[in-house]
């Protein structure tokens, strides 16, 4: 699957590098036949995503090297520092057109475009069109932000061509120079698009919550497991793109034997890898009481105080040691609540009242699946 993934992105970025390259030589050729300083500055555009399609493949070959003793769960967040690079690229791309636009405001020049050149022109903005389409599908299939960044690079540039086309049959009939005018409000947009993939690339440096659907998914998929009476506290890290490592806990009753529970945490391992690729190498256990009835009357008691309060969403986890004097358990407390750590503090108080001398190990839990 992963030697897969990875044949998918460098041919597709092999595509792209030759067919931007191919475009670049044809305007920059016209370009500089029609003194168009647009249609220059179209090619150098052009070259810039042919570099950004070799980044991703160096960034995807990196990503794809085995683990070692010091980076044990492999290179796979290379891919999220590349996808950065395309998109300063693509940045760059977008200042460098308003730049040379704003020059042409300032400094207009005569362009003498032909049939020639519109058709140059026409050809490269289907040939870009139709590998936007095809870069940006690829890469959502595999899962590759950098293919997914090259893609709507190679729209912007469509869009930007398309912009330059339309200047020059409008200066060919009428004229009329809108070529700078329309260069400054499309390098604009290009502009936008490159900080919207730098703060994609950024949130997933700095790690998202893994998607909701995933999460309640492998939740549900555990809670089918015989005996598990639910599943919680799901951690997932994110190694690069589709290789998840994370931990769960499951309730279960106490009459189970550690065997019996065994079996069970292994039978889950197993299940959760095949079916969603992800590998929990830890699978806790809370064990719900089922044979002294002073718990169970506390846990409903606990349960009737912490509900009380608007905004919890969840408890679980929950153990209760009359001996030591031990009450703990976990909440999760919606991320709507403006003051989450005042409510929290606000239920610690109120269960100290009402069972004074005990100790609450309270967690504030988060839900990934919320």
């Amino acid at each position: 699957m992963k030697d897969n993934r990875e044949k998918v992105v460098v041919r597709t970025s092999i595509i792209s590098i030759i067919s931007n390259i191919t475009l670049a030589g044809f305007k920059a050729f016209v370009g500089l036949l029609a003194n168009s300083i647009a249609i220059i500055s179209d090619a150098v555009n052009n070259l810039s995503d042919a570099l950004s399609s070799i980044i991703t493949i160096v960034g995807t070959k990196l990503a794809g090297k085995a683990p070692d003793k010091k980076h044990p769960y492999g290179y796979g967040r290379i891919e999220y520092m590349t996808s950065m690079i395309v998109s300063v690229i693509v940045l760059y791309a977008g200042v460098t057109a308003f730049v040379e636009s704003v020059k042409k405001i300032i400094h207009p020049e005569i362009a003498d475009y032909s049939t020639i050149t519109l058709i140059i022109l026409i050809a490269g903005i289907i040939v870009k069109f139709a590998l936007g389409l095809y870069v940006k599908k690829k890469g959502k299939d595999v899962n590759s932000d950098s293919l997914v960044a090259s893609g709507s690079d190679a729209f912007n540039d469509a869009l930007l061509s398309l912009s330059v086309l339309a200047s020059a049959i409008i200066y060919m009939i009428f004229k009329i120079s809108l070529e700078a005018y329309v260069g400054v409000l499309l390098s604009l947009f290009i502009i936008k698009a490159g900080l919207e993939l730098i703060k994609e690339s950024i949130d997933n440096i700095l790690g998202l919550r893994v998607e909701s659907s995933l999460a309640k998914s492998i939740k549900k998929e555990i809670s089918k497991e015989k005996n598990v009476q639910g599943a919680y506290d799901l951690v997932l890290h994110d190694y690069g793109p589709d290789k998840y490592l994370g931990s769960v806990h499951i309730e279960v009753a106490d009459t189970l034997s550690v065997a019996e529970i065994d079996k069970i945490s292994r039978r889950i391992t197993r299940i959760i890898k095949e079916k969603y690729g992800v590998i929990l190498h830890t699978v806790g256990v809370y064990s719900v009481n089922t044979k002294d009835k002073k718990i169970t009357e506390a846990r409903k008691e606990v349960s009737s105080i912490v509900f009380a309060h608007e905004g919890i969403l969840q408890m679980h986890g929950f153990y209760y040691d009359d001996v030591e004097k031990i009450i703990s358990f976990d909440i999760i407390i919606d991320f709507k609540v403006k003051d989450r750590e005042e409510l929290y503090k606000e239920i610690c108080d109120e269960l100290r009242k009402k069972y004074k001398g005990y100790t609450f190990d309270i967690t504030l839990d988060i839900d990934v699946s919320d």
